[in-house]
């Protein structure tokens, strides 16, 4: 039996994608019964949170994931020292970032590379050089790299230059929210839905855009959610005068995502990069067509389920809305092929290949 330390300094309910990754793939290792001792060495916040759907004990490190000095100083030297005075034989660090050195074994799961390939789109640039500078370390302690997309593999091996048999490709899978009703679809009229915070590389002003390229009697009402205090997108909305159709909402809660999910008409998402897409998965796995750039890593999330389009077309976009808003054979046949695609990806498909890059490492 293999004891593993799990970094969970990151998670404080607030980082949306790793997050669910960390809280899906253990949920299903715990499934497993693999015999293994799993360790959640976790944050000040995470230590407040459910986290009942951790396989095993719960280290306090009064450790803060949201103050990125103390978390940063944490990730380099703390995990490891822990992963010491719990006799570990393995550590993971489920969310891009690990120690520095450590004396066992170390999998890393490295999400994206965005900071390296993207650097223009990184909401704060004070952070660039020091996030990379941590991505370097950890990758070089690094014994097995997990990533979620053959393109986040690729820019690990670019940027990184860790060697391709020492990365583990395991993709994600969706997690569909619980109480959705699709019988629901359009009842409150034609919906597009978009969900992710306001990084730059998410482009959620394309939408925006799109929606003022439309006729006013051809136009959804867009809903956006996730940003968190002023939102930027904004000023841009009242400047191309759409209020009326596109609504900026902030972090919601379980049941408006619920509803939003129950009546949305489409997903949209027009990011520029991304090292997987699990919105796209939530969404088909709930029967909602999808909607999504055309970036290597969309379509091989999406397959031939979703409908794309160029990031930087907001004529296309606007034309792909309309298509799908208007066309009820579409939709239908987007949402039958959509949980089809949804279908190959699974959580216990994740946590199986997981397990397997956890052993490598220790051999």
């Amino acid at each position: 039996m293999a004891r593993v330390l799990v970094d969970l300094l990151s998670y404080t309910g607030t980082k949306g994608g790793m997050e669910t990754y960390t809280r899906e793939v253990y949920r299903a290792l715990g499934a497993m019964n693999t015999g293994w001792e799993f360790i959640g060495y976790v944050s000040k916040e995470g230590a407040q949170l459910d986290l009942s759907w951790f396989p095993g004990q719960i280290v306090e490190s009064e450790i803060s994931g949201e103050n990125r000095f103390v978390w940063a100083w944490g990730e380099l030297t703390q995990v490891a020292k822990a992963a010491n005075s719990a006799s570990a034989d393995l550590i993971h660090a489920p969310a891009t970032l690990g120690p520095r050195k450590s004396a066992m074994p170390t999998v890393v799961t490295m999400h994206d590379m965005l900071y390296w390939s993207h650097p223009e789109l990184m909401t704060t640039p004070l952070y660039t050089k020091p996030v990379k500078w941590m991505e370097q370390q950890a990758a070089k302690n690094a014994t097995r790299i997990v990533t979620i997309s053959p393109t986040s593999a690729r820019e690990i091996t670019k940027y990184l230059h860790v060697p391709e048999e020492r990365i583990d490709v395991i993709p994600l899978a969706g997690a569909v929210p619980s109480g959705i009703d699709r019988s629901l679809a359009s009842s409150e009229g034609a919906l597009i839905l978009a969900m992710g915070n306001r990084r730059p590389h998410k482009n959620w002003r394309a939408l925006v855009h799109a929606c003022a390229r439309l006729p006013e009697d051809q136009r959804p009402r867009i809903v956006i959610t996730g940003g968190r205090g002023d939102d930027p997108l904004a000023p841009l909305v009242a400047e191309l005068g759409v209020q009326r159709w596109v609504e900026l909402r902030g972090w919601v809660d379980d049941a408006e995502v619920q509803h939003l999910m129950s009546t949305a008409t489409a997903l949209a998402i027009p990011s520029y990069a991304e090292g997987f897409s699990l919105p796209t998965l939530e969404a088909m796995g709930a029967g909602i067509p999808a909607l999504l750039s055309d970036i290597e890593v969309h379509r091989y999330v999406g397959g031939d389920a979703a409908r794309y389009f160029a990031p930087d077309n907001h004529d296309a976009l606007a034309r792909l809305i309309a298509q799908v808003v208007s066309d009820e054979n579409l939709r239908a046949t987007m949402v039958t092929d959509g949980y089809e695609r949804a279908a190959t990806f699974t959580w216990d498909r994740t946590a199986r290949e997981t397990f397997a890059s956890f052993e490598k490492a220790l051999i």
